[in-house]
């Protein structure tokens, strides 16, 4: 054997090695999607598309829409009615995590103060969901989904 020579032994030395590394990788990620998956949307998906659309309709009556925004630990959500004026709910619930876990979900209590709703609550840089779900006076349900980037 004279030096730089390959052998069978080097070619399965490689082969062995190079699909250990991606059976390994493998392994590592698929437990990784399976413990931070967060769970189901809704139980029974058949019975929830039989109510969307009257629910959809529903809210699009309203004329409402919500921004969102965070800065220095301070989250607000601005609810504004068809002519934009600002809407005060009957009752308010929003998780706040990240899309991709829900190790750092969390529900912050929020307050209606000048015009807006607003909640201390410290969240990482990245990216963040908002899972807002309201009622009107009248008991409609407000439902959406605000996706934000929080740089600081």
């Amino acid at each position: 054997m004279t030096m730089g020579e390959i052998t069978g032994k080097h070619v399965l030395g490689f082969s062995v090695g190079a699909f250990g590394i991606i059976i390994a990788v493998n392994l590592v990620m698929a437990y990784k999607a399976v413990t931070t998956f967060p769970g189901l949307e809704v139980e029974n998906s058949y019975v929830a598309s039989q109510e969307f659309d009257i629910r959809r309709a529903a809210q699009e009556a309203l004329g409402w829409e919500v921004e969102a925004s965070y800065d220095r630990g301070l989250a607000r959500l601005a609810f504004t009615d068809a002519e934009g004026r600002p809407v005060e709910v009957k009752d308010l619930s929003v998780l706040i995590g990240r899309t991709t876990e829900a190790k750092d979900d969390t529900t912050p209590s929020f307050v209606f103060v000048d015009n807006v709703y607003q909640a201390e609550v410290p969240l990482n840089r990245g990216y963040w969901m908002f899972k807002i779900k309201a009622h009107a006076q009248d008991g409609t349900l407000f439902e959406k989904r605000i996706d934000l980037q929080v740089k600081d």
